[in-house]
């Protein structure tokens, strides 16, 4: 900081005057200097909990940028933020309060930074809600801000080979199928997750945290760091250097958060096989920066970017296999020499996309984590947006690793995502069904849960890709087979799904880009008039409150949208 530019461009309100003697006497208390008062209030926002190993390593992480800030001439202040461990949730009631914690992270950040009156912000992440959380506070706030990943978790080994978190999933269809026996399957237990950082194929958090970096919010590598290497605690200090300087150019959010910042998150994502949810979270992303964003851009993108990256779920490796053969850095520069990417993009170091990339490695040549361009796994990308008469708002297909690309089969219909469970448990699915879970989106659920355990034990029980499963809710990062998800609008709202009965032929065709169910419009009258709606499953408290607010999975679930 120079002494002719002061960077308070609001922590003044605190640091100046006679009156504000109580409030910077508060901030003595936690060790402000005289000093300290001239220079910027920068947060550090932490997701640190042991709730998780995607969150324990964080606090460490914090303590990092705070130094860095320190260095580069800032006034840092660390605080906290809720997480929930998807993993953890998964299966039962707790997912419900997965996705909802999405808007609490984000809703904190955004109090605590505009209540303490801070010039700019460092947020850490980990666990797959924090990535999208700390943007969009980022996003609303429009402070100068840096985006740190907390680093993707090491493979576990079983026998020789990699294991994660979606093995155990998986584990357990097997163990009810009798391919496994219980010792097997504690053995698996114990051996999935070895330590810090989050789940590690291109699962949901790798996924937001490659597009947040595509979109030039963090600094590059940060997504596929891992994240108890060497390398990460640089980088948390290099973000909080990196802060400052965005606060001396006056850089904010908005500035680097464009409709083609956005776009090229879309092509990282797709290039890379992600997660569904992030069409969910880049919408509630975008809606956060006031970028208008659809699910018609994802589509439009899709059929210009190939699927490159032979990660799991549907692939071989994890983040760490992809780190060390050039990391998300190698594949956007593949990217941007093809055409495939805006390079003049602004991003958190003050340089453009292209800068970033201009001394990046290309990827090692001896490698097949990723495909080359003329030897793609697909021509285009595997998030296909389906639209019809169950879905006349969209839903989200993964069709990565799939050989079949169209599926008919008669609805085997459950309302909640226990029924089916239980379904699967009696062996009462068979080969070409297609299983619906509705009743379990944003307003529906409330929650939006995901269906990780239900596509592992459909995958455990070997019908992966022999059923079809489509549901109003959500799928982990770490599903795959023929699975549908996000349908809009959904059944608490009266969506077309609600009127779904047992039997009705459901054709999903991912070339066609069509999800129907066979129905005479006379019969569709019908059951739409027959109709009641269920009541809201939560009469008060947080998920009372979220239910009342959410969007539809359409438009990001987000809860704040304009009056």
């Amino acid at each position: 900081m120079t002494d002719q530019q002061d960077l308070r461009i609001r922590s003044h309100v605190i640091s100046e005057g006679a009156n504000r003697t109580p409030n910077r006497a508060m901030l003595r208390a936690v060790g402000f200097k005289d000093e300290d008062f001239k220079k910027p209030m920068i947060g550090v926002a932490s997701t640190w909990s042991e709730v998780t190993p995607c969150n324990m390593h964080i606090d460490q992480l914090a303590r990092e940028a705070k130094q860095g800030v320190q260095a580069a001439g800032g006034a840092p202040l660390i605080f906290n933020t809720i997480t929930v461990s998807d993993g953890i949730s998964m299966g039962h009631e707790g997912m419900l309060f997965s996705l909802p914690s999405r808007e609490i992270i984000a809703d904190s950040i955004e109090i605590v930074t505009n209540a303490e009156r801070f010039d700019g912000i460092v947020a850490i992440g980990g666990c797959d809600k924090n990535t999208p959380a700390c943007l969009m506070a980022i996003g609303r706030i429009n402070l100068p801000a840096v985006y740190v990943y907390g680093g993707t978790i090491q493979p576990g080994k079983l026998d020789g080979q990699d294991v994660d978190i979606v093995t155990a999933f998986e584990a357990v269809g097997q163990y009810h199928e009798g391919q496994i026996d219980e010792k097997q399957l504690h053995e698996v237990e114990c051996k999935v997750c070895p330590g810090p950082g989050a789940c590690g194929g291109m699962y949901t958090a790798n996924t937001m945290a490659a597009a947040a970096e595509a979109m030039g919010m963090t600094l590059p590598g940060s997504s596929s760091t891992p994240a108890i290497s060497a390398d990460k605690s640089v980088e948390c200090a290099r973000s909080g250097a990196a802060l400052i300087e965005l606060l001396k150019k006056d850089i904010r959010p908005r500035d680097i958060m464009t409709k083609k910042a956005f776009e090229n998150a879309i092509t990282v994502v797709m290039a890379l096989g992600g997660s569904t949810n992030a069409f969910l979270h880049l919408l509630a992303i975008a809606h956060s920066v006031q970028v208008d964003l659809t699910l018609e851009d994802f589509e439009r993108i899709r059929l210009k970017v190939p699927h490159l990256a032979d990660l799991k779920p549907s692939g071989k490796y994890v983040m760490q296999d992809l780190n060390d053969i050039g990391g998300v850095p190698g594949v956007m520069k593949e990217l941007l020499e093809n055409g495939m990417l805006h390079g003049d993009c602004l991003t958190v170091t003050g340089k453009t996309i292209a800068e970033n990339l201009a001394d990046v490695k290309a990827l090692q040549s001896e490698q097949t984590v990723i495909r080359p361009l003329d030897n793609p796994l697909k021509p285009n990308g595997p998030l296909v947006v389906l639209k019809g008469n169950l879905a006349p708002d969209g839903a989200v297909a993964k069709m990565s690793g799939l050989k079949n690309l169209r599926f008919t089969g008669p609805a085997r219909v459950y309302n909640s995502e226990a029924e089916a469970t239980e379904a699967i448990m009696r062996d009462d699915i068979r080969e070409g069904d297609v299983v619906v879970i509705r009743y379990v989106g944003p307003k529906g659920g409330p929650g939006m849960p995901e269906m990780l355990s239900v596509t592992a034990m459909i995958i455990g029980k070997g019908l992966g890709g022999k059923v079809a499963l489509m549901t109003d809710g959500r799928f982990s990062g770490g599903s795959h087979g023929f699975v549908v998800g996000h349908i809009a609008p959904e059944a608490q709202v009266g969506g077309p799904i609600a009127f779904l009965q047992e039997g009705d032929m459901i054709t999903i065709d991912s070339e066609t880009q069509e999800i129907r169910f066979d129905i005479t419009s006379e019969e569709l009258s019908r059951r739409t008039s027959a109709w009641v709606k269920p009541p809201q499953k939560f009469g008060y408290g947080v998920m009372a409150k979220y239910a009342r607010l959410v969007s539809s999975a359409s438009k990001g679930a987000v809860t704040d949208l304009e009056l």
